[in-house]
């Protein structure tokens, strides 16, 4: 039970409940283990419940109609998944896969609903996540329609650097592994075209690349080209 409480917890969504009400969650919630490559969800499943990572990582994505796959976002510990359960959505809308070995805490909807309908604070952080989610995907794709393969890659350069950054002493790590063909499928490019960019930005002095490491050298060059 304990474990279960602390991995609720592990959302900073979550941060907002007393003992009381995190106890209501523990109670309904239900945590189970996924292989990597196996499926959390799918199109047309019923939204059922909200998620939460507790360790490794899940995809959400979808198909074009000639099958073509397209990464919507990576969900990391910590990370809400599923969230349109909570907006009305009766089933689910895109593909939801654990990219690696994944520990996943599933909430009821009917909870959840029960708990957002008494603590304002939580209802009010939950609609503002939502629109978070949906706007950053619209900004994805309008790169997708209206920009080059450089300032596609610039763009989600800069939207990494806000949810991952951190302080190092060369600059500001994007704390997230990422290999080259992840960020291809995240804008709609190569891994090539992304391999060729992520070198031009890394002659400019604007980047360093490693082994899915990117450090960023000047943030305020980037928010401005990335603009």
């Amino acid at each position: 039970m304990a474990e279960q409480i602390w991995s609720i917890q592990r959302c900073s969504l979550f941060e907002r409940l007393n003992s009381e009400e995190l106890s209501f969650l523990e109670q309904r919630a239900r945590m189970k283990l996924f292989v990597r490559n196996s499926a959390v969800y799918q199109p047309l499943d019923h939204a059922e419940s909200v998620l939460v990572v507790v360790n490794g990582r899940v995809r959400l994505f979808s198909l074009t109609p000639d099958g073509k796959e397209v990464l919507l976002a990576l969900i990391e510990p910590g990370d809400l998944f599923g969230e349109l359960a909570l907006a009305g959505s009766e089933f689910r809308e895109e593909f939801a896969q654990a990219a690696v070995e994944s520990t996943i805490v599933a909430i009821p909807r009917d909870a959840m609903e029960a708990v957002l309908t008494k603590n304002a604070r939580l209802s009010m952080a939950v609609t503002r996540y939502i629109g978070l989610r949906r706007r950053s995907l619209e900004r994805r794709l309008k790169n997708l329609l209206f920009r080059s393969n450089r300032d596609r890659l610039l763009g989600l350069l800069r939207e990494l650097l806000e949810q991952y950054g951190r302080q190092i002493i060369e600059g500001i790590l994007i704390d997230i592994r990422l290999s080259h063909q992840d960020l291809a499928s995240l804008i709609g490019m190569t891994r090539e075209s992304v391999t060729i960019v992520l070198g031009e930005l890394q002659n400019e002095r604007l980047i360093t690349i490693g082994r899915q490491r990117i450090v960023v050298l000047d943030p305020k060059r980037l928010a401005q080209i990335a603009s």
